[in-house]
């Protein structure tokens, strides 16, 4: 039998922060180091002082480490392949390679996957010409579209468009102000669908899928779900629109479809899908998979697992995930968790705050802060390092309950200029 390992967490947000948490908990783990970590994962893991994009040092860590599980973050390293490099080293990581993070690296590509394996979308028109998708607009002016960079975007390259004019103006971002670079090269536009949005993660080896809990993001910046989308300003868990039969189709129709999909594309997925779908009145339309674990979805939902997380991360990593007979236990008790931002945030942001009373709120079971943003210097105290700095996330009886910690938090925490939603989980601020 074999005995316990060392785990490299890569990336520095919340979700980074939360997985060390819950891996630290397993006794199937002797170290957890976290690369490059933040001002709290310290607090659950040792910091590691290598960039979440420095495959080469990462790389070099592992190996002089021994490192027997690598779970990776960001989508970022992931779309850099940092899973092929790692398997190449005969290193044990969890994430999906190269070719099937373009799940998430590219829209376009996502949205053709759609196509050919029937999986429920939206009606979507793939452009990198500007002038085409201008032309395009001339024929959908009394439409209310969403426009998205097909590349990597941290969250922030989806417009939605409320008319013709802003149609024309989002367009003029992405490929003539090239405002996102080259993610924006290649845009998709889609039909605006109405109804609740849910967030459905599954883990998978590539042939078995165990699905986790559900949640609900909430992506505007501002209150009323106005305002630019964000990295996600909160989340509650479970979500209120995953009800039996639209997780029954979700499974079947997105999940296992996509999953399915790749593998017939030559892409066997290992890791987490990401599944961010809208409920219609036709049933769930998937708007996005993303490749890697949401961030702040993971927070509540590393709160609400029961189970040691470590067994499924490294039965996923090495292919074997049928071997594991049920899936994981879940708190039946709702979670909740408001993210704290930076004056400025999603654009530019100040740093250098100092937090007050962040460190007084550590380990507890029912609540945590889970750092982002943040880095502890030398004086002992934290300071504000991002635009999410981070979120408050807390179990409660009733999802109200949880979000009344967690804004009773937020009341004795903070820095000069923090914001937060102050809506996270009403019915008017998720509509889509």
């Amino acid at each position: 039998m074999e005995g316990p390992v060392d785990v490299l967490v890569v990336g520095s947000g919340g979700r980074e922060h939360a997985l060390c948490w819950k891996i630290a908990k397993s006794d199937k783990v002797d170290q957890v180091y976290c690369a490059p970590g933040n001002g709290g994962t310290h607090l659950v893991a040792k910091n590691v002082p290598i960039k979440a994009t420095d495959l080469d040092g990462l790389l070099a860590f592992a190996k002089e480490k021994k490192i027997g599980l690598t779970v990776v973050g960001p989508e970022d390293p992931l779309c850099m392949g940092i899973v092929d490099r790692f398997e190449a080293e005969g290193l044990v990581i969890f994430g999906p390679d190269q070719k099937s993070a373009e799940i998430e690296g590219s829209k376009a590509f996502c949205r053709e996957l759609c196509r050919t394996h029937h999986i429920p979308s939206p009606q979507s028109w793939i452009f990198s010409d500007v002038t085409k998708a201008y032309q395009f607009l001339e024929g959908h002016k009394d439409e209310k579209l969403v426009i998205k960079a097909s590349g990597l975007a941290a969250g922030k390259g989806v417009m939605i468009c409320e008319n013709h004019a802003e149609a024309r103006q989002a367009v003029s971002e992405c490929l003539d102000k090239r405002t996102f670079g080259d993610s924006g090269n290649t845009i998709v536009i889609e039909e605006f669908l109405t109804g609740q949005e849910v967030s459905v993660l599954a883990l998978s080896d590539g042939s078995t899928i165990v699905p986790l809990e559900t949640a609900k993001d909430h992506k505007a910046r501002f209150e009323g779900n106005k305002g630019p989308n964000t990295g996600g300003m909160g989340v509650i868990s479970p979500s209120p629109a995953a009800n039996p039969r639209t997780l029954k189709q979700t499974e079947s129709q997105i999940l296992v479809q996509g999953i399915h999909g790749m593998g017939q594309e030559g892409r066997r997925y290992k890791g987490v899908l990401y599944a961010g779908i809208i409920v219609t009145s036709l049933g769930p339309r998937l708007l996005e998979f993303n490749c890697r674990f949401g961030d702040p979805e993971t927070q509540p939902l590393m709160m609400r697992l029961k189970s040691d997380i470590v067994p499924y991360l490294l039965a996923c990593a090495r292919g074997d995930l049928g071997q594991i007979r049920s899936g994981p236990d879940w708190d039946p008790r709702p979670a909740a968790c408001v993210v704290a931002v930076a004056r400025g945030y999603p654009g530019s942001y100040e740093k250098g705050q100092r937090i007050e009373g962040i460190y007084e709120f550590e380990g507890h079971d029912d609540l945590m802060i889970f750092h982002a943003g943040t880095e502890r210097r030398v004086d002992g105290n934290c300071y504000t390092s991002g635009g999410r700095v981070f979120s408050v996330t807390a179990m409660g009886k009733s999802t109200g309950d949880a979000l009344s910690l967690c804004y009773e938090v937020l009341g004795k925490v903070g820095f000069p200029g923090m914001g937060f939603r102050k809506d996270i989980g009403k019915r008017g601020a998720y509509q889509h």
